[in-house]
């Protein structure tokens, strides 16, 4: 099963001014493109070529492979990363469940997005900041590079990538600017809240 670049969800406009239609073209165009290509050629011909996304990233972090961790794995973080995000999203308005969730395992959401914005801004160089399910219970992550929680025992249920080329065009070094916009902006708490109850 050969990978795929998906389309965007929405325009290329639609995150705008909080994400530009030019990082869009950037990120989604040409850098989640070279993540599929490169992924494609180390997955021709080898023994993880039939295998589902999830199951390829897991076996690609066992085998300490760092083509697959960080093509294949970035595949799937970018797969995410656009439902991640919508027109008029963020803020602490989201389902029920979800809400609990983050109350219970987080301590509310205000200490979720502090939590969350320090991971993003912690993590040193390329990475991304992840709130996942372990073990039961929802927990702030972070990651670097192309890794994600799944390599790590975990489910993303949202995830904000902290590499240059998703906030520079727009924040230039100012990250923390960058992930608070996420955060309050940008998220599609419905589709988290969909991760959450499949990985609950």
């Amino acid at each position: 099963m050969a990978l795929e670049l998906p389309a965007l969800p929405y325009d290329y406009d639609a995150l705008a001014p909080y994400m530009s239609r030019e990082t869009l073209e950037f990120h989604h165009d040409k850098h989640h493109q070279a993540y599929v290509t490169k992924g494609n050629e180390l997955l021709e011909g080898s023994a993880h070529a039939g295998k589902s996304i999830e199951e390829i990233c897991k076996a690609a972090f066992a085998e300490n492979n760092a083509g697959l961790i960080n093509n294949v794995g970035q595949h799937y973080n970018h797969m995410h990363f656009w439902n991640w995000m919508k027109k008029g999203g963020g803020g602490s308005k989201m389902p029920g469940a979800l809400e609990k969730a983050i109350a219970s395992d987080l301590g509310g959401f205000d200490k979720f997005r502090a939590d969350f914005i320090a991971a993003g801004v912690g993590q040193f160089g390329s990475g991304w900041a992840w709130l996942a399910v372990k073990n039961g219970k929802l927990e702030v992550m972070k990651t670097p590079n192309g890794e994600n929680p799944l390599m790590h025992g975990a489910t993303p249920v949202l995830g904000c990538d902290v590499w240059e080329h998703s906030y520079y065009i727009d924040y230039r070094n100012a990250r923390p600017k960058y992930l608070e916009a996420f955060i309050d902006n940008m998220i599609n708490w419905d589709y988290v809240a969909e991760l959450y109850d499949a990985a609950s």
